[in-house]
């Protein structure tokens, strides 16, 4: 099982949303500085943080929950974004 990402990047325009643990990679504006703004693809996806691969991240989250509820939490992530930004893309 694997994460499906559609790249709408709104997970990569939003980091502000997600904490301390996405800081790093905030540009000062809630943006990645891996985005690439034309295509919302990661500039660097073949050698992205961590804690930006899901199946890799999990590793992070392994002794909290199971696999399938990481995705599951993933998803519904993804879903807040688009009910809360869908009129500003």
């Amino acid at each position: 099982m694997t994460f499906k990402c559609d790249k709408c990047g709104l997970c990569c325009r939003h980091l502000d949303l997600f904490g301390e643990a996405y800081a790093h990679l905030n540009r000062g504006d809630g943006i990645c500085y891996h985005l690439n703004l034309d295509t919302n693809l990661c500039k660097i996806y073949s050698h992205r943080p961590l804690i930006c691969n899901v199946k890799e991240g999990y590793k992070l989250f392994s002794h909290l929950m199971s696999y399938e509820e990481f995705l599951e939490k993933n998803y519904q992530g993804c879903k807040m974004l688009k009910v809360q930004f869908a009129d500003k893309q």
